[in-house]
């Protein structure tokens, strides 16, 4: 933490996001670390906002970590709701209803939709998820968006 402060010194906080990254490859994970063992620090990085993956069923539970941390003034988060990980479409009332459920922990203005990691694990790589594919859950993202913010500020 204190290594990525120093190098973001002097830069303003709202134009940078930090990506919790458990490692982009397809193999089986099953020992990815609980995004609550390291929330709180994670609150201490001079970021104004903070990408974390939540669509992969390995971290889907871990909303519940934001229950018992004060997300500081200022800084949002951007809960990935398309995974990176599958060629499931994920369906946009499930990313609203995700995206409502994360605002209700820390305010709606402090939540932005966003995606797990990218679509290839390798900047080598072509997309490890077909391009149609990826297309339709970036609609998929942006439709889920859409209903949350409707029923968010209803």
């Amino acid at each position: 933490m204190e290594l990525i402060n120093y190098a973001v010194r002097g830069f303003p906080q709202d134009r940078i996001r930090l990506h919790v990254c458990y490692g982009p490859n397809q193999a089986p994970k099953f020992m990815d670390p609980n995004i609550g063992d390291f929330i709180s620090p994670l609150m201490r990085i001079n970021v104004g906002a903070y990408s974390f993956e939540a669509s992969n069923p390995r971290h889907a539970h871990e909303w519940k970590a934001w229950r018992d941390v004060k997300l500081p003034e200022g800084k949002v988060i951007i809960p990935g709701f398309i995974s990176h990980g599958s060629n499931f479409v994920e369906h946009p009332e499930w990313i609203a209803e995700r995206t409502i459920l994360y605002a209700s922990l820390v305010g709606r203005e402090n939540v932005i939709a966003g995606a797990d990691f990218g679509f290839s694990s390798q900047a080598t790589f072509q997309t490890e998820v077909h391009p149609t594919i990826v297309w339709a859950k970036l609609r998929a993202l942006a439709e889920g968006a859409r209903l949350a913010s409707k029923e968010l500020w209803a």
